[in-house]
């Protein structure tokens, strides 16, 4: 079955979800799906699901591929978020296991985080090079509109969540020293993970609104009254806040406005400074689905 036989119908766009292969397995997911999508960038993590919850397109991808094989310093996040692209997706939700940084986000809890620092290192972050130069506006680098739809559908649900916060972004795949994790602390970062940037950057560069369900598993390092973070406590909290995330999804359906017109959905409009003369042909075509509307 190819990516075109697959593309979900013209509207509001499909809702993207990156994160655990397990979050397709929601009661009343139809017409599901797998499908291998190409891309210029190469191959995504693994085949994408696509389906319909109530009516709507929704289109999965597990972050890691099936059984988790891909670390994050490895993942081909141009490719994962290109191929969402194709298949029609106009909203990411990124679901990601986080530790938190802040006493009052506890293991368990949800963050719809609004901001992200950077520490990861050499990871390809933008669609653009070989001849176009794009800058895109990204001061706010989540979707307000999906974020506060997260949030709401959360409430619905009956997630312990928190509005808003910032993500650290480390290149792992080690969790941080104990030194590092108390200097995070004072810097202020409410959550820290490995995965959301680039992610964000190119759904950006992609018009796609992106938001983030952090999901609390534990609190990394700096905690002196709780034990380290080790992989078998971060499952075993992480599969109770998959539920939970499963129910936000299905909340959020009927909250994802039929129009958008949020900044994301336009932020290319004045971002391509490159004379569209100078631009390589050979590169017009292989970022045609991004640029069209404008060169």
């Amino acid at each position: 079955m190819t990516d075109k036989d697959n593309r979900p119908r013209e509207g509001r766009g499909a809702i993207g979800v990156i994160g655990g292969s397990g979050l397709y397995e929601m009661e009343g997911l139809d017409d599901i799906a797998s499908v291998s999508v190409d891309t210029p960038f190469g191959s995504p993590s693994d085949a994408l699901i696509t389906g319909t919850l109530e009516g709507l397109p929704m289109v999965f991808l597990p972050r890691h591929g099936q059984g988790h094989r891909i670390a994050p310093s490895h993942l081909n996040a141009r490719a994962n978020i290109f191929a969402m692209k194709k298949l029609g997706v106009s909203w990411i939700v990124s679901v990601s296991a986080v530790g938190s940084m802040q006493e009052e986000v506890r293991p368990g809890d949800i963050v719809v985080v609004d901001q992200f620092f950077d520490r990861t290192k050499g990871r390809p972050g933008s669609f653009f090079g070989d001849g176009i130069v794009a800058h895109v506006l990204f001061a706010d680098p989540v979707c307000p509109v999906l974020s506060e739809c997260l949030i709401e559908a959360g409430g619905e649900v009956g997630a312990r969540i928190h509005k808003g916060g910032t993500y650290l972004v480390i290149e792992g795949p080690q969790f941080s020293t104990r030194a590092e994790s108390r200097v995070y602390r004072q810097w202020g970062v409410d959550v820290i993970g490995m995965t959301n940037l680039p992610e964000a950057r190119l759904a950006r560069e992609a018009e796609i609104c992106y938001a983030t369900l952090a999901l609390a598993t534990d609190y990394d390092c700096w905690h002196e009254t709780e034990e380290d973070v080790s992989v078998d406590a971060v499952l075993a909290v992480l599969r109770d806040n998959v539920a939970k995330a499963r129910e936000i999804l299905r909340a959020l359906v009927k909250r994802v406005p039929r129009k958008r017109d949020c900044h994301c959905a336009r932020a290319l409009e004045n971002a391509i400074i490159t004379d569209p003369d100078r631009i390589p042909t050979s590169v017009k075509e292989k970022l045609r689905l991004l640029i069209g509307n404008y060169v």
